[in-house]
């Protein structure tokens, strides 16, 4: 008699173990990361359901990827300034698709003022997408996942900004910590029923949230980065489908960067400065 693979192994110790729904839901899935994370999903064997705010061709697309993959594909716009009603359609996607095993909260904004400057309308709406929308979306999947009772997935897209603060970025940067220790306590209190919750956080990618509008990542282009170049959004989706599958079902509560080596590099970057310029953001 052949032994237990490690992954039959885990599946045997727990009932919930690889058996959850193949349905996903990507929020933000019309382009960078999300889109990339769309297609990587479907073509592991899950359908997906996905989420725009204002490029609503860029999520038609992205279905249509799915759907070539051979998996069912649903779309619907929200707008996470809103994050109840977006939470709502987070629902109606569930309802469609039949069911929940994967969250992959992806959706986000950033900003480009100090904080001095920045109104308080600015601040809630940053906190409102990137905070609280993925905190009323983790509870509508969650939800699910426990009444389902076979485990599932979630997965939070942070920021290396979880971590480390940037000028200019400050909402952002508060609303990146903050998620991370949202994703953490998850893993506490869904660990009972099977539920991982993870976090990835990407350095600099080439999408365009970053102004590079989805440009393939340029070979030396980024001399303090380990890596030299930016990421392309696919090495961050690979990460994130990783930790959706079951082969990551003994990891929870983890941050995975994904930044070339960019966060290694504080003492050694800073040293090598020889101007104030970074104050300037």
């Amino acid at each position: 008699m052949s032994e237990n693979t490690p992954l039959q192994a885990a599946e045997s110790a727990s009932g919930t173990f690889g058996d959850y729904d193949r349905v996903a839901i990507v929020t933000g899935g019309d382009s960078g990361i999300g889109r990339a994370t769309v297609v990587a999903l479907a073509e592991r064997g899950f359908d997906v359901g996905l989420t725009y705010h204002e490029d609503e061709e860029g999520a038609r697309g992205a279905a249509e990827e799915v759907r070539a993959a051979g998996r069912t594909a649903a779309v619907r716009r929200h707008d996470l300034r809103d994050p109840q009603t977006a939470a709502g359609v987070v629902e109606e996607l569930i309802a469609e698709l039949g069911g929940v095993g994967v969250l992959v909260n992806n959706a986000g904004v950033g900003t480009q003022q100090p904080l001095l400057d920045i109104d308080y309308a600015q601040w809630r709406d940053t906190l409102a997408v990137d905070l609280d929308g993925p905190f009323l979306c983790a509870r509508a999947a969650g939800r699910h996942m426990v009444a389902q009772g076979r485990g599932g997935r979630i997965v939070n897209v942070t920021s290396v900004h979880e971590a480390y603060p940037r000028v200019g970025a400050g909402p952002y940067c508060a609303a990146k910590g903050g998620l991370r220790m949202l994703t953490r306590t998850l893993a506490l209190e869904l660990s009972a029923h099977g539920i991982t919750a993870n976090a990835v956080a990407p350095g600099e990618i080439a999408t365009p949230m970053t102004g590079q509008h989805e440009q393939p990542p340029v070979s030396g282009s980024r001399g303090g980065y380990p890596l030299g170049r930016p990421g392309d959004a696919r090495e961050v989706a690979s990460v994130i489908a990783f930790l959706a599958g079951p082969e990551s079902s003994y990891v929870t509560g983890a941050t995975v960067f994904v930044d070339g080596g960019m966060t290694m590099m504080g003492p050694q970057a800073s040293g090598a400065l020889e101007t104030g310029e970074w104050r300037a953001g």
